[in-house]
């Protein structure tokens, strides 16, 4: 979206609901346009990451079995970083 011109999304609220945001907003010092679309991103975001299907397509099949048949490769950074003790065990 780089580059691109910002597009207007038209959302109707309650009057409750739009002093709610307002108040949302204000605590987060923000006006109500930043805040809604940073809480809506955040929202879609998880929803995105919360997805579990995972979609592959045919012409990769192959190649994806291969990755998951193969080997566990060790990795020396994870090997001394799961030796070392946790922080809040200090």
């Amino acid at each position: 979206m780089a580059g691109s011109s910002p597009a207007v999304l038209s959302v109707r609220v309650s009057p409750a609901e739009r002093a709610l945001l307002e108040t949302a907003a204000d605590h987060a010092r923000t006006n109500l346009s930043d805040f809604i679309r940073r809480k809506a991103l955040e929202a879609a975001e998880q929803d995105v990451l919360d997805h579990r299907v995972v979609t592959i397509p045919a012409d990769d099949w192959d190649r994806f079995e291969d990755w998951v048949k193969a080997p566990a490769k060790e990795v020396a950074a994870l090997r001394k970083l799961s030796a070392t003790r946790p922080a809040w065990q200090d």
